[in-house]
């Protein structure tokens, strides 16, 4: 459909003024870290700074326990997302090309998945996680990030599988290639991009989360990124807010490298796997 210059214009002005919505919270941040701690209840909030100083960052290595913080965030994020790779490209593969009775009655239970929200197992995993002694640990993170997010990644995958052809896997059984073989030599690294819009989504997502790590660690040192901002509240909700600020610019940088650098992939998987479906 061709558009006229009128709709073109209109277009780029409601592009623009997205961009500028999505944008400016993370700009302000970003330049708000940089104010005179000071400033920040004498001055307006929105202004300026009247000059940029590193002292916000500079608290934050030597009072906050940032280290710990990414370390274990780093831990439970790519050790989730290795899981949900493997598992959901697993099961993908058995539901979509390997047909029995049942798969597709299997296939719609885990997109039931989908509408479970989180808040309603937070008390019974709480529960269990008590009576296995799992409270405190990180296996506790990983365990319900691995869950929850299968049902999508499982769908990705499926909706990617159907693409592939069938003889192809009929010419690489007929070479002599096994089960394994197949799904390993040939199936999974035909699914790149999807694997990389899988790993990249819940990337974000695990790094960002904070109702799990909230409930279940109460150690300081078992502590994630997003719990560890409430170092910097202090008595009464008196907040630190230029060393919040530069944390916050601090553990935003790994997410927006990580997206910026497999962008294409991304949206190439998301086209792959989700539109076609």
């Amino acid at each position: 459909m061709k558009l006229s210059r009128k709709s073109k214009a209109i277009l780029l002005l409601v592009s623009l003024a997205l961009l500028i919505i999505q944008i400016y919270p993370l700009v302000w941040i970003f330049i708000s870290s940089f104010k005179d701690p000071r400033k920040f209840t004498s001055n307006n909030p929105l202004s300026l700074p009247s000059h940029f100083t590193l002292q916000n960052y500079i608290n934050v290595w030597n009072k906050g326990n940032l280290g710990t913080y990414f370390l274990n965030s780093l831990i439970v994020a790519v050790s989730s997302v290795v899981f949900i790779i493997v598992l959901s490209a697993m099961a993908a593969f058995v539901l979509e090309k390997m047909r029995f009775k049942w798969n597709k009655g299997l296939l719609f239970l885990f997109l039931c998945g989908i509408m479970i929200p989180i808040q309603v197992v937070l008390i019974p995993l709480f529960m269990i996680y008590n009576k296995t002694g799992l409270i405190n640990t990180l296996t506790s993170l990983i365990l319900p990030q691995v869950g929850f997010a299968l049902p999508i990644s499982v769908y990705l995958f499926v909706s990617f599988y159907k693409y592939i052809s069938n003889e192809i896997m009929e010419a690489a059984v007929m070479d002599g290639c096994g089960i394994y073989q197949l799904f390993l030599r040939i199936i999974f690294p035909l699914s790149r991009n999807t694997i990389v819009t899988v790993a990249v989504m819940n990337l974000i997502f695990i790094w960002n989360e904070f109702i799990f790590a909230n409930t279940f660690i109460h150690d300081l040192k078992f502590r994630t990124i997003p719990v560890g901002l409430m170092d910097f509240i202090g008595q009464y909700g008196l907040t630190d807010w230029g060393a919040t600020f530069a944390v916050i610019s601090l553990t935003t940088i790994p997410t927006l490298l990580v997206y910026f650098v497999f962008n294409k992939s991304v949206i190439s998987g998301m086209t792959a796997g989700a539109t076609k479906g």
